[in-house]
């Protein structure tokens, strides 16, 4: 099954067991995607595949965690919790996540793979950990182990 039809299927079940706070959620993943299909109409490829709704959703996981920083920081707590149970459910739909040995072993595999040997190198290992592992990792946190194991 598609991330699509996981969505809808999900969206679907929400409204039956009428869980307000999922719903909300899921119908702004559900707008997210719809946003993208609409900013890809007239490319090549005006279809939103499950590699752009994994990007998506990466997104919108980093920017609740980025307010959830803010909202603590301000010490509006009831605000900060709202978007941690967004997470929550926004990461339902994402593979699980690479822990650090993992990404440091994709990263060694990525960097092999295309025989890279030196920090101009760098945009090729990052496209293939990309194709791979959309979803699974923090491309903002593995950009500088790869600097690191390249530089």
């Amino acid at each position: 099954m598609d991330m699509r039809t996981r969505v809808t299927s999900a969206l679907k079940d929400a409204m039956k067991s009428k869980e307000a706070d999922r719903l909300s959620t899921l119908r702004l993943i559900n707008a997210a995607i719809k946003d993208r299909e609409i900013a890809l109409r007239g490319t090549e490829s005006d279809v939103v595949g499950d590699t752009e709704v994994l990007a998506i959703l990466g997104r919108m996981v980093k920017q609740r965690q980025e307010s959830t920083r803010a909202y603590e920081e301000a010490g509006r707590l009831e605000l900060a919790e709202k978007e941690r149970s967004e997470i929550k459910v926004i990461e339902d739909f994402l593979p699980k996540q690479l822990d650090d040995e993992e990404a440091s072993a994709a990263v060694n595999a990525a960097i092999a793979e295309v025989g890279a040997s030196s920090i101009r190198d760098m945009g090729k290992v990052m496209g293939v950990l990309k194709a791979k592992y959309t979803g699974q990792m923090d491309f903002g946190k593995v950009g500088p182990v790869v600097k690191s194991m390249l530089g």
